[in-house]
């Protein structure tokens, strides 16, 4: 089973491993300074920003494996 999943959000896989924070970064995501990374899932998230929810959790869960 993934480490991370579409439903979590970022806050949670932020505290995971600090290596997602410059998997974020890759894909344009400054979420450590957003207010919104508390409450908004992955899936919120790269919906929002018009990114493809699988590639994100794709080099994601990659960070775990």
């Amino acid at each position: 089973m993934p480490a991370i999943s579409k439903d979590m959000t970022f806050h949670e896989v932020m505290s995971k491993n600090p290596e997602v924070v410059k998997v974020l970064g890759s894909f344009n995501l400054g979420c450590v300074g957003c207010m919104g990374a508390q409450h908004e899932t992955l899936e919120q998230g790269a919906l929002a920003h018009g990114l493809d929810v699988e590639e994100l959790l794709t080099a994601l869960n990659a960070i775990f494996d």
